[in-house]
């Protein structure tokens, strides 16, 4: 009991902790930030693309990126074209950049030279690039903590406000699309240029507010899920300690999600122990195969039925806690044994009334981007716990 208690108080000022340093750079950065939508918004308007890359587990941010601006969350936004180049970027680079490109290049805190060359081969094409972090560009984070998990966490609210953003100056028309006699229902999408200078100030003012509900989120989490968070790591420590291993899944930004949550379990930052993981997001030949020979409600399912052992872990990511994919895996690792946890949004969905997973956490918020970035410091707390007990029974 003593253990738990502990537990819970240190996730709990984890958590906690996040917030003022979350907060204190996005006030610094708004109007910056708001700046560089309305740019991104004239490019994307000229036919430009957001090509994103990174190493190791910052591949995971330009998957997310990918996803967010491709496949919008809310209704009626336009789809933008986005690509992850993560795989090869500079070959993918020299053959597809076009100057009216922006172009994204993640790292750890400290950065990495590798996607630095390639943010610099950019600019020298006449593109917009973002070093996050870095030290040249059109836009340089400059990263307030060494830590690797608040880092990417902060970054992740970073490329959610960039999406979020940059709708407002396209919805305000920065450059002129002539849609004819269409023109008096759609005015933003009007032949006569906006102006758009006067909006920054309420961008700036917008950009802060949507830090401060997901710091209120954070709060939330920390006050009412600190014990569940710790109960949930004590329980995964007993299964990896009987040889178990972590299976994640999730869709959309989810899945890259669960990507990043075993990229961060097999290529841990400097202090922290390896823990087996995979991700059945990280497997497209399997998913595409499977959604196009059965349907896409068996893409997960099929995969654990393969790979699970009676001391894995079943780990779902979902934000509505109802995709049915996620509940018929979640079915099966019941079946099987498994422990389940859940990483949820909203009230928990049919996964948390069913109680398919014997570790529900809740993020309770409707909106996506909130709850993804706080789901991030969820389980990057997690794995801090897990190390915490590691060390303790080493």
């Amino acid at each position: 009991m003593n253990t738990a208690i502990n537990l819970a108080t240190q996730i709990k000022e984890r958590l906690l902790a996040r917030n003022e340093i979350l907060e204190t750079f996005f006030s610094n950065e708004a109007r910056t930030l708001a700046e560089a939508c309305r740019e991104m918004a004239e490019r994307f308007l000229k036919g430009g693309r957001l090509l994103a890359f990174g190493r190791g587990c910052y591949s995971t941010d330009a998957q997310h990126v990918s996803v967010e601006f491709v496949h919008p969350v809310i209704v009626g936004k336009r789809a933008l074209p986005a690509l992850d180049l993560s795989a090869a970027m500079q070959p993918w680079l020299s053959a597809i950049l076009r100057p009216e490109d922006i172009v994204m290049g993640f790292g750890p805190p400290e950065g990495d030279g590798e996607v630095w060359a390639a943010l610099d081969f950019s600019h020298t094409r006449g593109a917009m690039t973002f070093a996050l972090p870095g030290i040249s560009g059109a836009y340089t984070l400059r990263s307030p903590v060494q830590d690797p998990f608040i880092h990417q966490e902060l970054v992740e609210i970073f490329y959610h406000t960039l999406w979020e953003t940059v709708h407002v100056f396209l919805e305000h028309r920065e450059l002129g699309q002539d849609v004819g006699h269409a023109e008096f229902l759609y005015p933003f999408l009007g032949q006569k240029k906006q102006e758009t200078s006067a909006i920054i100030d309420d961008v700036a003012h917008s950009i802060l507010v949507k830090v401060r509900d997901d710091t209120a989120l954070r709060r939330r989490l920390a006050n009412e899920e600190a014990e569940q968070i710790g109960e949930a790591a004590l329980a995964i420590h007993r299964r990896l300690a009987l040889g178990g291993k972590l299976i994640l899944f999730g869709n959309g930004g989810s899945a890259t999600d669960a990507n990043d949550w075993a990229l961060d379990c097999i290529l841990p930052p400097a202090g922290h122990r390896s823990i087996p993981a995979i991700s059945l997001s990280m497997e497209p030949a399997n998913i595409t195969a499977l959604a196009n020979d059965v349907g896409t409600e068996v893409i997960f399912v099929r995969q654990l039925m393969a790979h699970a052992r009676p001391e894995d872990v079943a780990v779902a990511i979902s934000t509505s806690g109802g995709s049915r994919n996620i509940v018929m895996a979640l079915e099966e690792a019941r079946k099987r044994k498994l422990l389940t946890v859940a990483l949820l949004g909203n009230d928990g969905g049919e996964i948390a009334r069913r109680g398919l997973a014997d570790f529900p956490i809740i993020v309770r918020s409707d909106y996506i981007p909130r709850i993804q970035e706080v789901q991030a410091s969820t389980y990057h707390v997690l794995l801090e716990t897990l190390e915490v007990l590691s060390r303790d029974h080493a």
